[in-house]
């Protein structure tokens, strides 16, 4: 085995195009962890993992930068056994021993209580979503850790922003860095600039063991597949449009939206200079 490579990059593909999709996965969680000062030097990260294409690809990318140098953090990856029927409990572990990951694994029924307190017709995501956020939090506490650290991507990130808009009536996605209520908790999404395709061209071809999400994956009509259907739609009909609409979260404009709490308009004052005036001209507004 080559020592100057970390396990989780054994057997990588020599090809000129998954260098450059490793490259551009890892040149993207490091652009996200700068811009939104993510790490702080000798904190302790609880990298969470599901078994998915994406927390994978989470896991070596970070493992990378900190290998390279440019992570200084201590990473410990974790797995949250909820016990779904059928899970395959036995492959994270392994996977990780194999890789010389640090991790922890932890059992909590949590499966059991949103099947019984879940009203029936009703997605089962928000109360998982809750119970498991609840645990992780629990264990990072355990297990000295500043932050939690979680794999959704940039896809996650935008189809969140549509269900809060046509939804939910509001103008809100998942941050990129997040503070718990209890304030003792950063909870961060590095993968937030990295592509879902990209994700799972990566976990495929590094043929990284996949653990399907079958809980919330079994249920039909929910409104997160509409909303990607949705997008998904926009990009074929406009190649490019998904990043253009992520470019757009990062650039917002409080002064030409009508939330009166981010932009005082009862306060603007009208300029007596001949020659002030404001440039709006990359304002659409017809």
């Amino acid at each position: 085995m080559p020592d100057d490579i970390h396990p989780l990059f054994y057997g990588a593909p020599k090809t000129t195009q998954f260098k450059k999709l490793r490259k551009r996965i890892i040149a993207g969680v490091r652009e996200a962890v700068d811009l939104y000062g993510m790490a702080k030097k000798g904190d302790r990260w609880l990298v969470c993992l599901s078994g998915g294409k994406d927390s994978y690809t989470l896991l070596a990318a970070l493992t990378e930068l900190q290998w390279r140098g440019l992570l200084p953090v201590e990473i410990l990856a974790c797995n949250l056994d909820q016990g779904q029927p059928g899970f395959p409990a036995t492959v994270l572990p392994e996977f990780l021993s194999k890789m010389t990951v640090p991790h922890r694994i932890e059992y909590q029924d949590t499966y059991s209580i949103v099947m019984d307190k879940t009203p029936k017709g009703r997605t089962l995501c928000t109360m998982c979503s809750r119970l498991r956020r609840g645990n992780l939090y629990r264990l990072a506490r355990e297990e000295g850790c500043s932050t939690v650290v979680l794999g959704h991507h940039r896809d996650d990130i935008l189809e969140t922003f549509f269900m809060n808009l046509f939804h939910g009536g509001r103008l809100a996605t998942m941050p990129p860095k997040l503070l718990n209520e209890e304030g003792d908790l950063f909870l961060c999404r590095p993968l937030a600039h990295i592509a879902e395709a990209d994700c799972a061209k990566f976990a495929k071809a590094m043929n990284y063991p996949i653990i399907p999400c079958d809980l919330c994956g079994s249920q039909d009509g929910l409104q997160r597949q509409q909303v990607k259907a949705i997008i998904d739609g926009w990009e074929a009909n406009s190649p490019g449009r998904r990043q253009i609409m992520f470019r757009a979260l990062m650039n917002a404009r409080p002064s030409h939206l009508l939330d009166p709490d981010l932009f005082d308009f009862a306060g603007l004052m009208q300029t007596t200079g001949k020659n002030e005036q404001i440039d709006n001209s990359r304002i659409v507004e017809n």
